[in-house]
This record gives C-alpha cells, structure tokens and sequence, in this order.
C-alpha cells in the first residue's frame, strides 16, 4: 500500500570501560553523537561497512559522493524534508512558510529530479485543515513525480490524527501506515505519533504490519524505514525514543543493510547499532536544543542571520546493485 499524491496532481558501539547511561548510551557515545548536530552528514554504505564524515558546503568530497551517485544511472534519489510546522507562529521563526518555500526551492535546485520527497511528520503546528490544505499545495510545487508523508505529533492534535488522514491518508492501513518498493529497495513508513504518554509508539497492529510486510523479503534487501520519533533511544528524557521500537528493530535484524530515518528532533544525530544506521533530521521551522542543554525540547531562537543555518533538507542516493547508499544533509544556508 503506498501513501502518496502525484506532485502535479493535487547495541551501542563497543566503548570499553565507560558505563551505560539508563537508556543504553555511554557517555562518550552521547558525547560522539552530539558532533554530529548541525553538521552535513555524509554516508556511505558497501559491502555492508558504514564509513561517514561530517562534511560542509566547501567539502568536495561530499559534494562528489553525492554528484556521483546523482549521475549514475539506475540510481534511486529521494528527498527528506521534516518538520515545516506551517502554522507556528513565534519569535523563533516569524515565516514558517516563507523558510518551507526556501527549502522547496532547495529541493527543486538539486540539479536532479528527486524520484520522490518523504516529508517525515510535523508538517503542520496545529492540525487545522487549512494548514494542512497549505502544505500540501507548497509541496505540489516540488519537481518530483511522487510525494510521501507520515504524520508527526502536531499532525494529529485533538483527532487522533483523522484530518492528517483525510489530506494524506489514502490508500494507507491502520493510522496511516504503509511500504512501497523501488529501486530495489523496500520501503516501511510508520506512525508513532498518536498513542503518546511520553515516548513514541506504535502498537501491536502496527508491528504485525511490519512483520507480515518483511516475511517475504530476501535478507540482502535494502530496507529503509521512515517514523517521525526515533526509533532509538536518542534522549527518552524529553520523549525523543519510541516504547515498543525493540521489536520493530528485532525484525530487521536479519536484513543485511538498514536505515532508519526520523524527524522530530529538530537536528541531525546520527547512531548505528550493528547492521542499522538511524538518522534524525533537522528542520525547516525552527531549531531545537540538544538533548539535556535545556529544561525541555522548546523552539529555540536564534540570530536571524544563524537561523538559515539551522535548517535544511536531505537527500539520498542510491545505486542498485553496487550496494551505495549516499547520504547528504544540507542547510538553507
């Protein structure tokens, strides 16, 4: 089942010695991870090693891997954009709209055509129909033939999520969600948005879904998984890890190259756990602090001159049969 509109149409790694945090991280992992926030993230993916580096808009060998994989052909491109939160109105972005048509802009300025944008949830601040009308309609104008979603929590506020689903719903199960296949790899977006006490969630139906969806897969498949939370335990504290994810990632365990990719956070974080690389995305609303450098997660203000730098979208390539996955984050700057 696939969740889409025509575009023109309407274990922690090994870290000897140091103690684990209570959510599974040591110290120096969480310190390790935070050098990924704002940062451009490169990835590369082969014969099954994960190698990255972070990289900046002067580093050419970012730009390179990404080029390549652009031109290759046979390659799949996409495009994840995350959290536009039309609707939001504070000092820490006073034009939501005005900074999602700048990341539009972005996307259409790739000097490819995405084969399809994944907007991972928040879309909207307040779940009106009007603001969900309103984005739907900026997205039209994305030069890609197919556009997906999943909902994140201001997706579904005081309705379980019933307007997002009348928007972007169709052809989805369950609360919306759904897989696909192309390019040789199997795609899986999931809801864990809607049944919140303080950490994501997904449910029994929904995990079912998941197992039922991957039983007749090949082990050496692709497989890329979308959630709005993380499906790791990123910073429980402020509800940033989903309660039942275990035993999605159970399943996907025997799956020789997996990627996880979420929103939420606000801010790129990146962690991998064996055969399973998560990556949070940043935004194109407003910057959230880093985990436990504030009271709690509250849109963060910046100088206008650093909001830009804040905010982004990210692309992804991959070439079928050489097994590459290049994966590129990239600021509005």
């Amino acid at each position: 089942m696939t969740n889409y509109y025509d575009s023109h149409d309407g274990a922690p790694a090994d870290d000897a010695g140091q103690p684990e945090t209570e959510h599974g991280m040591t110290r120096r992992q969480l310190i390790r991870h935070a050098g990924w926030f704002g940062g451009a993230v490169v990835l590369t993916v082969a014969s099954g090693e994960v190698i990255s580096h972070i990289a900046d808009a002067r580093d050419t060998n970012a730009g390179a891997v990404a080029g390549a994989a652009a031109a290759a052909s046979g390659t799949l491109r996409f495009v994840q954009v995350s959290d536009s939160h039309i609707g939001f109105h504070g000092p820490a972005n006073m034009d939501v709209v005005g900074s999602f048509s700048e990341a539009i802009n972005q996307v259409n300025s790739l000097g490819f055509r995405p084969d399809f944008v994944m907007h991972s949830g928040d879309l909207t601040h307040l779940s009106t129909a009007g603001q969900f009308d309103q984005v739907k309609q900026m997205m039209v104008g994305m030069k890609t033939d197919r556009v997906f979603t999943v909902p994140g929590e201001h997706d579904s506020i005081g309705d379980a999520g019933r307007a997002y689903r009348r928007t972007f719903g169709m052809g989805t199960l369950g609360d919306g969600w759904y897989s696909f296949d192309t390019h040789g790899v199997h795609f899986i977006a999931l809801v864990n948005t809607l049944s919140l006490e303080k950490l994501g969630h997904l449910g029994n139906a929904q995990i079912d879904f998941v197992r039922k969806d991957l039983a007749g897969l090949s082990s050496d498949t692709p497989v890329v998984v979308f959630s709005h939370i993380p499906l790791f335990a990123m910073y429980p504290q402020w509800g940033w890890s989903t309660d039942d994810a275990l035993k999605v990632i159970a399943l996907l365990r025997r799956f020789s190259s997996v990627t996880c990719l979420n929103g939420h956070v606000h801010q790129l974080f990146t962690k991998t756990e064996g055969n399973i690389t998560f990556h949070s995305a940043t935004t194109t609303a407003y910057p959230l602090p880093k985990p436990g450098r504030a009271p709690a997660p509250t849109p963060q203000v910046v100088p206008a001159r650093q909001l830009r730098d804040a905010l982004g979208i990210r692309s992804v390539g991959y070439r079928q049969g050489d097994r590459e996955l290049a994966i590129k984050d990239q600021r509005l700057a």
